[in-house]
């Protein structure tokens, strides 16, 4: 009946058949939640009515709240409620300009489509994660998304300039980079706006320097509540807090993203690795040669892509998968004879001219020459795409069926600085030996940002028990070598119950504040950050696939 008076004011529509419920209880983690409706708002003032409409009843309807989702490619469950989902990728999905190194977008826009458009003018977003060709730049923003390129141009915080945010009050409010002049105005407003710049405000600066102290020593990070980016006591930046919040303080409605220039060519060389003892240095090694990208993947994903030449035709279609197995055939009677390699590792390096990209690449040659690795030369853009389809495509190559085991993502994102790897990486082996896990790897070698997805049988009790123990020792591993246990997945459900670990008891009495102070109701994205509890978790596992 409620919903019945709300469809009344929204221009979008509400769904709350099961085909559609169904659809919207899962992202690609392996939890499932079902909403009781799907919303598919037209406009921000559809957005605005809906925040106003669950903060008036919400008193009445403890349950009752709102998670916005876009492409719902979420890997820890961030896009999943079990209240209120609001889709934006029906109707909020405009490209509203790109121009000056600068893009305003809505959250619902595909990454792909914006990417080609970007490309028209010779731009770029380089924060892409993996999932570039399925996932939307609300999902990028709120995630604080990185990528193949976050090496060396970061991570989607380093691009925002601007965010319009509907906030717990139901109105649109426009945040971005304040200096002491503007900020002084902001606190001296005697509203809702103004209440949130001095509750934040006072927060950091009290808390000054335990807050500069807390952010995890990392080029990546999603974890937490960006507050250490707000406050540098000279400009005020209420953008960073929600960059990575993962829509728990407030909805967003449209994003400033600054662009860099795409370079005209690329080169790319294929190592192959069986020696694991070297990779620690191999990868120090590497990055220093300063590539564009450091990426990989090990033994089962390749083993995968090449049973699984036949479903590529359905992304490349029929020509390019017969390139691509052609591609492989030289290397298969190797790794029929000598198995397949461990590790593949994928280092580009980009520039204006040929000269360029052949300098860096002949560098590379010289700097690991010593390992004695089988290496290959990706020699035009085709080849070295198929390469690269394997890594992007990795997570949905997994999600096949493998036998009686499924994806299970729940370390899947973990990051180490590289200087740690050497004693890091035997430690991390045992414990998933120890508890007979079956897994893949692939990710960001130059990060020290793997992701680490165990194959299991999730219908069976003994492997569904297993997830919150190795999930402990894992994150406690992570942290013990000064990591973070999210660099650009996110916490979702399956890494909220370990803020709390990562951060210590005053850093996260902080998050809850900052949560407290946007969202005094908790009507956004509930089950998240501070509010995520592993009983609740577990309790959420999904078992049919």
């Amino acid at each position: 009946m409620l919903l019945d008076d709300l469809q009344k004011e929204l221009k979008g529509e509400i769904l709350q058949d099961d085909q559609t419920l169904q659809f919207y209880s899962h992202d690609t983690s392996l939890f499932e939640l079902t909403p009781q409706a799907v919303i598919f708002p037209q406009n921000t003032d559809d957005v605005k009515k809906i925040v106003k409409f669950v903060s008036k009843n919400k008193k009445d309807n403890p349950n009752l709240s709102i998670t916005a989702r876009s492409a719902g490619t979420d890997m820890g469950g961030g896009a999943i409620n079990d209240s209120i989902i609001l889709d934006f990728t029906k109707h909020i999905n405009h490209i509203i300009k790109i121009e000056n190194f600068q893009t305003e977008v809505e959250p619902g826009v595909l990454y792909r489509d914006f990417e080609k458009e970007a490309e028209k003018q010779h731009l770029l977003l380089p924060s892409f994660p993996a999932s570039k060709n399925i996932c939307a730049l609300g999902g990028m923003v709120n995630n604080n998304s990185g990528g193949e390129k976050s090496l060396v141009h970061g991570k989607t915080i380093d691009y925002v300039k601007d965010l319009k945010m509907v906030l717990s009050d139901g109105n649109e409010y426009d945040f971005k980079k304040l200096n002491q002049k503007q900020l002084d105005a902001k606190l001296k407003q005697k509203d809702f706006e103004g209440g949130i710049y001095r509750k934040i405000h006072k927060l950091c600066q009290d808390n000054y320097e335990l807050i500069k102290d807390a952010k995890p020593k990392v080029s990546k990070n999603s974890t937490g509540y960006n507050i250490w980016d707000v406050w540098d006591k000279k400009s005020f930046d209420l953008t960073k807090i929600f960059i990575g919040a993962q829509g728990t303080l407030g909805i967003n409605t449209k994003a400033t993203l600054s662009l860099i220039k795409s370079k005209k060519l690329s080169g790319l060389l294929v190592i192959y690795l069986d020696d694991m003892k070297v990779l620690p240095s191999l990868i120090v090694d590497v990055v220093k040669t300063k590539p564009d990208s450091f990426e990989a993947f090990d033994d089962r994903t390749l083993g995968l892509a090449i049973k699984f030449i036949p479903q590529f035709i359905q992304i490349l279609g029929p020509i390019r998968a017969i390139q691509m197995g052609l591609q492989f055939l030289p290397d298969l009677g190797n790794f029929l004879f000598k198995g397949l390699p461990k590790f593949t590792l994928l280092v580009e390096y980009e520039g204006d001219t040929q000269e360029e990209v052949s300098s860096k690449i002949k560098y590379l040659h010289e700097t690991i020459k010593h390992y004695n690795l089988k290496i290959e030369e990706a020699t035009n853009k085709a080849r070295a795409e198929n390469y690269w389809l394997i890594r992007r495509e990795s997570f949905n190559i997994l999600r096949k069926k493998v036998k009686d085991k499924h994806t299970a993502p729940f370390i899947d994102d973990f990051i180490v600085p590289p200087d740690h790897l050497v004693e890091f990486f035997p430690k991390l082996i045992k414990i998933l030996n120890d508890y007979e896990i079956d897994y893949t790897t692939f990710g960001h070698m130059g990060d020290g940002n793997f992701h680490i997805v165990p194959l299991m049988n999730l219908a069976d009790p003994k492997d569904r028990d297993k997830i919150p123990v190795v999930a402990k020792l894992v994150n406690q591993l992570v942290i013990e070598f000064k990591g973070s246990i999210s660099a650009e997945h996110n916490e979702g459900l399956i890494r909220g119950p370990f803020m709390k670990m990562m951060y210590g008891e005053k850093m996260y009495e902080i998050f809850k504040e900052v949560k407290n102070i946007f969202d005094p109701q908790n009507i956004f994205n509930p089950h998240k950050k501070t509010d995520a509890t592993m009983e609740y978790s577990m309790a959420h596992i999904r078992q049919n696939f």
